[in-house]
């Protein structure tokens, strides 16, 4: 039990509660009420097969986060995923965006939105547990 004073289980349960409202809130509106989505974003018309995957995986992330509350340290992957693929698509597609200029002007929201699930995730996150061996 050593590994658990390292743990900040208010931090990984506020990532869950983030998660289930922000994204898992984000996603059912992208899928039940995507036009609204768009406007409120700023957006231009999406291709409605891509912002549906965008959709469902956010909805689904905000679904796994409550299972979360419930065992906070067994669905730490889902923090974990959350975690990597903003992290990749911060360096693979807005910093070339900054680089060449293109990025668009509906932007920055959401990059400020995805820097935070970033760094609430790395504070969150007991990486020292993730990577401990001999957990089961």
């Amino acid at each position: 039990m050593d590994q658990n004073r390292k743990v900040r289980m208010g931090w990984i349960k506020g990532m869950y509660w983030y998660t289930i409202f922000g994204a898992g809130g984000s996603g059912a509106g992208m899928i039940f009420a995507p036009g609204l989505s768009q406007r409120l974003f700023g957006m231009g018309d999406q291709d409605p097969i891509f912002f549906g995957i965008a959709a469902s995986i956010w909805l689904a992330f905000g679904v796994m986060s409550v299972f979360g509350l419930r065992a906070p340290l067994t669905f730490l992957p889902v923090l974990c995923m959350q975690l990597l693929y903003k992290s990749v698509w911060v360096a693979g597609v807005i910093v070339p965006l900054v680089v060449t200029g293109n990025l668009p002007d509906y932007a920055g929201l959401v990059i400020v939105i995805m820097v935070s699930y970033i760094v609430g995730d790395l504070i969150a996150i007991p990486f020292s547990y993730v990577f401990a061996k001999g957990k089961n």
